[in-house]
């Protein structure tokens, strides 16, 4: 299923996209799309069974806002460096484990909202990324078999990202990680059935039109399941919880100087396979 979320900022009401491409109104089934919804394995199969019997009513998409797809997001948890194309071009040797840091969950904005550069940024960057969503509670797992299976689905992310603030300027990355607005997410959560393997997605990624990332799921160092099954060794990931996978080569901080770091005017696009895609203006804050 593509599950979403339309309508005003705050206001979402929960939807499905059918394979026709129809938008379904979910709101009289469930009350939204979280991570609640998403470990009751009673309601997901009631919305399957009236998806299928078409009896979900329509809702006119035109001028609807598609927000986030998840709602109530506990944590989100981001790998780094998590790509060997990424590493390379960055100069970076591969991470003996996953690096991890976070996002706080108030960065989550709608796939097509305004993306805001933070003040005083100069080097505010892209970074195109797959969205793990978790269905089941994950600690101490100890198989990346396991990991997968308590993934519910999977979304678009866009892991904005200001490099000055994250990398020059001391501390941890979490500086350059969490201004308002760095965390665009969908349109669609996809749950984990229609995505056989999460290792054979391709993830694109434009700057006024222009392809500047082009990679895939393939060149991950630390495939999804492990991944899950390793961050859950040192915290518990709770349905709704969100894990950003890391990006693949392209990014403005690995081209040759003068590095084309974003300004406000300029329009970022960006998709993953099966997953929809994302476009944003960016404006200064």
């Amino acid at each position: 299923m593509k599950l979403l979320r339309v309508g005003t900022a705050g206001r979402e009401r929960p939807a499905l996209l059918d394979p026709d491409g129809t938008l379904r109104d979910l709101s009289g089934l469930v009350a939204d799309i979280d991570g609640t919804l998403l470990a009751d394995e009673d309601a997901l199969g009631r919305i399957r069974g009236a998806a299928a019997a078409g009896d979900l009513p329509a809702l006119d998409a035109t001028g609807l806002r598609t927000g986030p797809p998840l709602a109530r997001i506990g944590k989100i948890v981001c790998i780094g460096l998590n790509y060997h194309d990424h590493a390379r071009e960055t100069g970076a040797e591969p991470p003996a484990e996953p690096v991890v840091f976070f996002k706080a969950p108030d960065t989550v904005v709608g796939p097509d909202d305004t993306v805001l550069i933070p003040r005083g940024s100069v080097k505010t960057d892209w970074e195109v990324e797959l969205a793990v969503v978790i269905g089941r509670t994950a600690r101490y797992l100890e198989s990346a078999e396991e990991g997968l299976a308590h993934v519910a689905g999977y979304a678009v992310a866009h892991d904005v990202s200001e490099r000055e603030f994250q990398i020059e300027r001391g501390g941890t990355w979490d500086k350059g990680k969490n201004c308002e607005t760095f965390n665009p997410l969908g349109p669609w959560l996809v749950t984990a059935d229609e995505v056989p393997d999460p290792q054979n997605l391709s993830l694109r990624l434009w700057v006024n039109g222009e392809l500047k990332q082009d990679g895939t799921t393939a060149e991950q160092i630390f495939p999804v399941g492990e991944v899950v099954r390793y961050v859950s060794r040192f915290m518990t990931l709770y349905p709704g919880d969100v894990v950003n996978t890391g990006t693949p080569a392209g990014v403005a901080m690995g081209h040759p100087e003068p590095k084309p770091y974003l300004r406000a005017g300029d329009v970022v696009e960006l998709e993953v396979t099966g997953l929809g895609r994302q476009r944003q203006v960016l404006a200064q804050a």
